[in-house]
């Protein structure tokens, strides 16, 4: 039985979650912590780049006047806007047998986790291998990668990994409910029309659990069944480590925070 901590998390700032989960990452390759499943919100809603995104993909003048957050992921991929959604993220030592082999690969075993939470609160996913990774857009949910979760061909849960010496990252978002295509409202396009054509775009290709449910389901109620699914898939034990992050984790994310993520020279670097 693997003996893994977890912590459900508060609502947090942009620049804070993404500190968070590098200082988790860090102190678990250092071997400090145990392997750790975080599961978090944020608030307000925030926008998020990948780390190798364009800065000016970004309508910063809609983004004021919606009054929502922003920051750039250490993760690679496109902008997803975090609001309404559960997201996790899974710290592991570099040799864990879960991270072994290529990102592709290790995407594979843990989307296996992700698939059993979401069947068993009544979605019909699934994680198929795509040939190669299509983004013709600023958008993430725009199209899925390998082994991401689908409903009936539409983006379910979106997901990115970090790789260290010592250690590896992988978060994700799931969507809970409203409109997948709300992210188009703080994007640049060339004109009006372009905009609503991405929003139909967004739409076609992607979905919320409420969507692909018919029905709502609470934080709470999806976090448990992402938390079981890793339990069934990979026997894990939650029970020995305390659900807070540590000492060194609380200082390191604090001072990630400040140096890094809330910074103009990290969110606008490309």
């Amino acid at each position: 039985m693997r003996q893994w901590r977890l912590i459900y998390d508060i609502p947090a700032f942009g620049a804070w979650n993404m500190a968070v989960d590098e200082a988790i990452m860090e102190s678990v390759g250092a071997g400090q912590s145990p392997p750790t499943l975080r599961l978090y919100a944020w608030n307000p809603p925030c926008l998020s780049l990948g780390y190798g995104q364009r800065y000016t993909d970004v309508d910063f003048t809609r983004l004021a006047d919606l009054e929502w957050d922003i920051v750039r992921r250490p993760t690679g991929g496109r902008a997803i806007l975090h609001t309404d959604e559960l997201t996790y993220s899974l710290s592991l030592p570099a040799d864990d047998e879960l991270a072994a082999g290529t990102v592709v690969e290790s995407y594979q075993r843990i989307s296996f986790a992700l698939l059993t939470g979401l069947a068993a609160i009544g979605a019909s996913p699934r994680a198929d291998q795509r040939a190669e990774r299509i983004q013709s857009g600023p958008v993430c949910f725009e199209t899925p990668s390998h082994y991401e979760i689908t409903v009936e061909g539409r983006k379910l849960v979106g997901s990115a990994q970090m790789r260290r010496k010592n250690a590896v990252l992988q978060h994700g978002s799931l969507p809970l409910s409203g409109d997948i295509a709300r992210i188009c409202k703080t994007l640049v396009f060339e004109d009006e029309v372009a905009r609503q054509a991405a929003e139909i775009h967004v739409r076609q290709r992607a979905l919320t659990l409420a969507d692909a449910l018919g029905c709502e389901v609470d934080w709470n109620d999806a976090a448990r069944a992402v938390v079981d699914g890793f339990i069934q898939t990979f026997d894990v034990d939650f029970s020995q480590y305390e659900s807070t992050l540590t000492d060194f984790e609380h200082n390191r994310a604090q001072q990630l925070f400040t140096d890094v993520y809330s910074t103009p020279e990290w969110t606008h670097r490309h």
